[in-house]
């Protein structure tokens, strides 16, 4: 109960920090809403007229509070570009950036723990040495260029999907599931490269511990020293990194979602930073960091769960 309750305190202490500075840096930074929105049309009595109807004449610490206070209560404003509800915004777009996130995250545990376990069972064999080559490489491109090669591959020359003909979740679940298999992709790659050359080394390491040289002289098979044991203890290390590289993902689908034209949190956040429309960068930034640490603490949980050694 104590653990849960300094979790839950640090958590809403790093994002009331977030959002300070989010919208410090919007307060200081040249330009406003009002000027982009009034663009060519701008005066200084049209500008002014605008700030106060937006309350953007007001002290900075006054706006904060008064934006931190609506959000705590559940509103998040309304957009300065697209004159609508931020929530209604945010909450549409929350699925697809989710979706693609969780995803690429199946992907690296289905390619990377049953590679990684296989490698540390064959290794310094060629098939060792030839996924740690290609591992290697992997680790070394960059998801946004993944894309970029997955894109002109899989759908410019074999035509397995069609290169902005997203389909979204509201109108066909199974079409929308689809096309986000190759963006999630894009993103698995480089991690389920890591998280392979993690878990073989991993394993190797625990191997040589005392603990399975006992196992073995007490008639227990390999099979069974691995599984029951070496294993056990070898994904202690893997299960920071899998919850390290989802918030990863979370945070940082937005290159993926341009280079496939995926109209997620990322695509508006960008928008609306070059729009200086704060309510929505506002929203999608904290909504971003609940989710990093709400990972970071099922994490934590995961970690009793395999080991109930650690507290």
């Amino acid at each position: 109960m104590r653990y849960a309750l300094q979790k839950l305190l640090t958590m809403m202490i790093t994002i009331v920090a977030v959002s300070f500075f989010v919208f410090l840096s919007f307060h200081l930074i040249a330009g406003d809403p009002a000027t982009k929105l009034l663009g060519t049309e701008a005066t200084p009595e049209r500008l002014a007229a605008l700030r106060a109807e937006m309350g953007l004449d007001a002290p900075f610490l006054l706006r904060y509070g008064k934006w931190l206070t609506s959000f705590i209560s559940g509103d998040m404003g309304t957009s300065y570009s697209y004159n609508m509800p931020v929530r209604t915004m945010v909450l549409d777009k929350i699925p697809i950036t989710l979706m693609m996130a969780l995803m690429a995250f199946m992907m690296i545990i289905v390619i990377a723990i049953p590679l990684g376990i296989y490698t540390a069972k064959k290794v310094d064999r060629p098939v060792d040495r030839f996924v740690m080559a290609v591992s290697q490489i992997f680790m070394a491109v960059p998801p946004f260029f993944a894309g970029i090669l997955l894109t002109l591959i899989f759908g410019l020359i074999f035509k397995w999907f069609m290169p902005g003909g997203y389909v979204s979740y509201q109108t066909d679940v199974g079409q929308f599931i689809a096309y986000l298999f190759f963006p999630a992709l894009a993103l698995a790659i480089p991690k389920a490269a890591m998280a392979t050359k993690l878990l073989r080394s991993s394993v190797l390491s625990e191997a040589r511990l005392d603990y399975v040289r006992t196992a073995y002289s007490k008639g227990n098979s390999t099979n069974h020293v691995l599984y029951r044991h070496v294993l056990k203890n070898a994904m202690i290390p893997l299960v920071t990194f899998l919850g390290m590289a989802l918030a990863e993902m979370i945070a940082g689908s937005i290159i993926i979602e341009q280079v496939f034209l995926i109209p997620g949190l990322g695509r508006i956040l960008l928008s609306s930073i070059g729009n200086r429309d704060y309510p929505v960068v506002m929203a999608i930034i904290v909504l971003v960091a609940f989710m990093v640490l709400l990972v970071n603490i099922i994490v934590d949980i995961i970690y009793g769960l395999i080991d109930p050694r650690i507290t």
